[in-house]
């Protein structure tokens, strides 16, 4: 697992229940695996933006991972809402994932992640400058 560097990032993980604790961890280790992995992406910023753990990257969109206190407890990931990106992913992934407006994929407590479809969401955010004028963002 990658350290978090960014003590005030470290702060809002911290204090996370612990039952949504793992599951926020996770999304936040997909982030930075997708990154590495993802040709054309180098360094990552995370820091805090609305108070939300959030990961920059230079020709990318930012995406934020937040938890949703609510029945049931909800994690999110969100993605600028005046991206084509969550549009994108409601086509590519309409019965894969639970969708929040134009800006996020929400998680309820129980649901299982699809790691590979949600990875691929992350890799077109982390690269969206540079493929956001192709067709369905070059999917």
């Amino acid at each position: 697992m990658n350290p978090i560097k960014n003590s005030q990032v470290a702060d809002v993980f911290a204090g996370y229940p612990k039952n949504i604790h793992s599951r926020i961890m996770l999304l936040r280790e997909l982030i930075l695996e997708t990154a590495a992995e993802t040709e054309g992406v180098e360094a990552v910023e995370e820091t805090l933006k609305w108070g939300e753990p959030s990961y920059l990257t230079k020709g990318g969109s930012t995406i934020r991972v937040a938890w949703k206190d609510g029945q049931p407890p909800q994690t999110a990931i969100y993605f600028h809402c005046k991206t084509k990106l969550v549009d994108t992913f409601r086509e590519l992934y309409r019965d894969t994932f639970n969708f929040e407006g134009n800006r996020a994929i929400v998680f309820n407590e129980d649901d299982e992640i699809p790691v590979a479809e949600l990875k691929h969401c992350i890799s077109l955010s982390l690269t969206y400058k540079h493929i956001r004028h192709l067709p369905m963002l070059g999917a």
